[in-house]
């Protein structure tokens, strides 16, 4: 328990301050700028070649920067060698020594900066408490699982008591199964040790249970940084509102009606007129309607009509993707039990409390 509120003691935020990243006539990160509080679990989110994991390589002095700074726990951090920077990191490659035993991986990075055997030995054995692997100190990487041997990447990183974290995808050479205890462990081990985390990946899922809060990034630009529910519930553009969340939201091409007691109204590809919840604001066309599939249900009637061309039945939900005469692809919940049959022609319901309005510059316009 003394490890913990070590390293406890020694955390620190982080902070971006105007950092750019150029290769060549490249630029890769235009202008960056972030800040983390001492203690959170940070996500960054996007899909490959959005700068996060050059983000992240900067941050640990493992790739120059271009412009800007960068600090850690309050000190400028821009100029120093990886070592100095006082954080660990934990790369989608275990990168273990196969020659040696899970106790020497663990103790190498201490033994090289001639630290003392016995406090070597002290933090190694915490770790190994820590993230139960006391049973597995004097096994090779080859004798391990997958999920073992990133445990022992972990407990490497552990044991130097970092000011912070930063995981670059740790999770991707694992199987589903395995991918879901270990979030359990990263999220178990964050709570041990208040440590300032930074988790850099493409899988929403491991960022929306791990993160306290997500930047979602495009294109070497921070789209939104909020808590996971919010971007959920109110995604800042259609980027987000397409990344986030599993199926993605739908959109339909709308255009503009006239409003409706100061909400928006619009008209679909098929005419129909919906009147909204989203407070009326000025725009140029075009403008899509994005929906939720929980939000789009099979209905009798509804203002949409559709051909069912796939169902996918998931346990807890099944989905129905709908492909609508003017050619868009919907997705929507289907009832337990009362799934229509594939190429039935289906009307849906659209719950418009929840609809968003998304304008041609992909800025998100929210119901109230």
């Amino acid at each position: 328990m003394k490890m913990e509120h070590e390293v406890a003691d020694k955390i620190g935020g982080i902070e971006w301050r105007d950092v750019s990243k150029r290769y060549g006539q490249n630029t890769v990160i235009p202008s960056f700028n972030l800040t983390i509080e001492a203690g959170e679990f940070i996500a960054l989110l996007g899909p490959s070649g959005c700068g996060k994991s050059t983000l992240l390589r900067m941050l640990a002095g493992l790739e120059p920067v271009s412009g800007g700074r960068i600090a850690i726990g309050g000190r400028d951090v821009t100029e120093l060698a990886p070592g100095q920077r006082g954080i660990a990191m934990v790369f989608q490659q275990y990168a273990l020594y196969p020659h040696m035993t899970v106790r020497d991986n663990m103790a190498f990075g201490l033994r090289n900066i001639r630290m003392d055997e016995a406090e070597i030995e002290r933090r190694v054995a915490g770790a190994a408490q820590m993230l139960e692997l006391g049973a597995l100190l004097e096994r090779k990487p080859g004798q391990l699982s997958g999920g073992q041997r990133q445990r022992v990447a972990i407990g490497r990183a552990v044991v130097k008591e970092p000011q912070a974290f930063l995981f670059d995808e740790p999770l991707s050479n694992l199987d589903a199964a395995l991918r879901t205890r270990t979030r359990l462990e990263l999220a178990r081990l964050h709570k041990r040790l208040k440590a300032t985390m930074l988790f850099v990946t493409h899988d929403q899922v491991e960022a929306m249970t791990l993160a306290n809060r997500i930047a979602v990034m495009n294109q070497g630009r921070i789209e939104q940084f909020a808590a996971p529910m919010e971007l959920y519930d109110r995604p800042a553009t259609r980027f987000v509102a397409g990344f986030v969340g599993s199926p993605a939201m739908n959109f339909l091409p709308v255009r503009r009606a006239p409003d409706q007691n100061g909400r928006c109204a619009v008209v679909l590809a098929n005419g129909a007129v919906l009147h909204t919840s989203v407070p009326a604001f000025e725009s140029n066309e075009p403008l899509e309607l994005g929906l939720r599939p929980d939000a789009l249900t099979p209905a009798d009637e509804g203002p949409l009509r559709g051909v069912v061309e796939v169902i996918e039945r998931l346990g807890d939900r099944t989905l129905l993707h709908v492909m609508l005469p003017d050619g868009v692809l919907v997705v929507a919940d289907a009832p337990r039990r009362r799934e229509p049959a594939i190429g039935a022609t289906i009307s849906l319901h659209m719950d418009l409390q929840r609809a968003h309005l998304f304008d041609a510059a992909g800025k998100a316009h929210h119901p109230s």
